[in-house]
């Protein structure tokens, strides 16, 4: 996952794959809660693991819930008949699936609880579900502003008598999680008596009641649907658990692959965007999302567990659409847009208003950016796409927290300007889908090169440790050239090759197959940790060695060009500039004085219990770089276009900021605020 402030998405031409997707949302928070008021053992598989789960993972121990992971599935304990540890604050994130419905059956279960979250919790609405609550007899406090959370359940001496005979009236036309909350949480007291709940005005986003009502049905609760506007729960209902229950994986983040094939041409040998883990059949009303693909012309195949998405129709076809039925999907859509033949209209959307941000807002405002007209309206969206290519512009994404606005602007990738876009606060995934990036940079190719920055220099020049924090700031791949020789190097040791021309060709496929990731000051090779195994005295001169034989020298140059990847490279060494990467975007050469660098390495070596005279230290390096520069293959030299930064008064800290401003100056956004 992301963890930067912002991640640049390079311009992308095309893409082809297959697709894991990760459970979903809805389902997930539902069965956990659903498992939690069961008798007996639920075990769950295929369980989301992101924010939301967490949250709800944790009230649920905090409850007095068993849970376990085995790493296999996840083991809810039901607390049954047992009545939930009492006086309990629950902090529940940003997470509506789990303050909504944890607040209607820790209503009817008895005792004290305080209920907070984030601060865009505290302006998400849920004054209709408490009033629905205290229509029944339950005592619900506001702790801050009426009608929205932190809230106080005060039922320390249990749950007061309730008013079950009438229905039991709640709007239908804020929020589906309100009547989802009563709907899981009445079973709890239907023991004696039938209960029904009424809906008052339309009920949105009635996909969403349709998966509670066949989740409930899983656990024992048989619920009488009356046309959607009343629901009644029989009497004698009780919570038994399933034993097992898999999570079919998410239909809202299918939308972004579905937008993925329906946009980009399919990569050479590919046959668009396979989509795992969701199919047609799905009990998610999101994946009513296919049919607004297909009416922009998308061509969709599928079956029980997967969808199959290639691009038909170009440009897609604009449409005029209800979205009641795919609330949260429909947000693809408004991206979508951006590549369809004519204004686009997304209709019934009110309910975007009061989500994780105000969607309706933040998608008009972050649309205008990349060049759309749009027009807004309470519970509607007009897109008007970009007129020709040069009417798009390079945009900087603000996200608002909102998972979904960074996982659908990153499809704006796809502009014909062939224009890079922002997104800020790219963690903001972590709340659905934590791998999204990871997953789509893995079925994606880029318009162009990938972006690399080059930072060459002489030995401790403090290159390494700048290139690992430059790296990490941007959420770029790194490339440590000098450890690449070193690993070949061990690995051929580890093998029993003897290191000589006999065994070159071996070596070099060796080196060719290597599985070598660095990770800041790691280096991993097949996952183990190597860095202390390569910095010994020995691999410095099997590293030597290997280098000087030219077949490795060539399998060497092509394992350091695969590490070009999406969203882009850094890559430290001697040679990265001048010869590995010479079209590199932006070329550092980092320099120190002698001294300066003398005294780095003897702060090093006596970090590592190893003394050395400082007079020796500077007159070995004054040798390496006379023999590095005199070399005749790649020679220690700046390149032509490098930017030369001397460090030796410099903190790292300096460094990496001078590296950062020289590449923001280099980008289209280069002004942004989130820079």
């Amino acid at each position: 996952m992301y963890s930067t402030a912002f991640l640049d998405i390079p311009a992308l031409a095309t893409a082809g794959g297959s697709v894991q997707l990760p459970g979903s949302k809805s389902i997930s928070n539902r069965v956990l809660l659903l498992a939690a008021l069961s008798r007996g053992t639920t075990t769950i598989h295929d369980l989301l693991d992101s924010d939301d789960t967490r949250v709800m993972l944790d009230a649920l121990r905090a409850l007095g819930c068993g849970v376990e992971d085995d790493g296999q599935a996840t083991h809810i304990a039901g607390l049954g008949d047992t009545r939930p540890m009492a006086a309990q604050t629950l902090f529940l994130g940003n997470a509506g699936t789990a303050m909504r419905p944890l607040t209607a059956a820790l209503a009817l279960l008895g005792g004290e609880y305080t209920l907070d979250g984030v601060a865009r919790m505290r302006e998400r609405p849920i004054g209709d579900l408490v009033d629905a609550l205290r229509q029944l007899g339950c005592r619900i406090d506001y702790l801050g502003s009426e009608g929205y959370p932190p809230l106080r359940i005060n039922h320390a001496e249990g749950v007061p008598t309730l008013e079950l005979d009438q229905p039991i009236r709640v709007r239908g036309d804020v929020s589906s999680q309100f009547l989802t909350a009563l709907l899981m949480a009445l079973p709890l007291v239907a023991d004696t008596q039938e209960v029904a709940v009424e809906v008052v005005g339309e009920l949105i986003s009635r996909p969403y009641i349709a998966i509670t009502l066949a989740l409930l049905d899983r656990f024992g609760i048989a619920v009488e649907n009356e046309n959607w506007q009343r629901f009644r729960i029989p009497a004698g209902s009780r919570y038994q658990s399933p034993g097992s229950i898999h999570v079919e994986a998410d239909a809202s983040s299918a939308s972004y692959f579905i937008a993925l094939g329906s946009i980009a041409p399919s990569a050479v040998g590919k046959k668009g965007i396979k989509i795992q883990g969701v199919g047609l059949d799905s009990i998610q009303g999101d994946i009513r999302f296919v049919d607004a693909a297909r009416a922009m012309g998308a061509e969709i195949s599928g079956g029980p567990n997967w969808l199959q998405v290639e691009r038909g129709a170009w440009p897609l076809k604009a449409i005029d659409l209800d979205c009641n039925h795919i609330p949260d999907a429909a947000m693809t859509l408004a991206v979508m847009a951006l590549y369809a033949d004519g204004p686009t209209v997304l209709r019934n959307i009110a309910s975007w208003r009061v989500k994780e941000t105000d969607r309706i807002a933040a998608m008009a405002a972050e649309l205008r950016k990349l060049g759309a007209g749009v027009e807004e309206g309470p519970d509607f969206l007009r897109i008007i796409p970009p007129a020709a290519a040069q009417a798009w512009r390079a945009a900087s994404i603000h996200t608002y927290d909102d998972h979904r606005v960074a996982m659908c602007f990153s499809l704006a990738a796809f502009n014909p300007a062939a224009l890079p876009v922002r997104i800020e606060d790219p963690r903001c995934v972590a709340k659905t889908f934590p791998d999204y990036f990871e997953t789509l940079f893995s079925v994606v190719q880029a318009a162009a090169q990938v972006p690399v920055i080059c930072i060459d220099g002489p030995t401790a020049s403090g290159k390494g440790t700048l290139a690992a924090q430059v790296a990490q700031r941007l959420g770029y791949r790194l490339l440590d050239s000098g450890a690449i020789y070193r690993v070949a190097g061990l690995a051929a040791r580890d093998a029993g090759l003897d290191i000589a021309p006999a065994n070159a060709v071996t070596i070099a496929n060796l080196a060719r197959s290597m599985a070598l990731r660095f990770d800041g000051a790691q280096v991993l090779l097949a996952g183990v940790d190597v860095s202390d195994a390569i910095r010994t005295e020995q691999a410095g001169m099997d590293a030597s060695r290997v280098s000087a034989l030219p077949e490795v020298r060539a399998a060497v140059i092509d394992v350091q060009l695969a590490f070009r990847s999406l969203p882009g490279l850094v890559a430290d060494g001697r040679d990265m500039g001048t010869v590995i990467f010479p079209s590199a975007l932006l070329k550092v050469y980092l320099t120190a004085s002698a001294a300066q660098r003398a005294e780095r390495r003897h702060q090093q070596l006596l970090a590592r219990g190893l003394d050395a005279k400082i007079a020796d230290l500077r007159a070995d390096l004054e040798a390496r770089d006379a023999r590095d520069m005199a070399r005749s293959v790649a020679p220690l030299k700046p390149a032509q276009d490098a930017l030369v930064l001397d460090n030796s008064e410099l903190t790292i800290e300096q460094a990496v900021d001078q590296v950062l401003a020289w590449w923001q100056q280099r980008q289209p956004f280069a002004q942004s605020a989130s820079g």
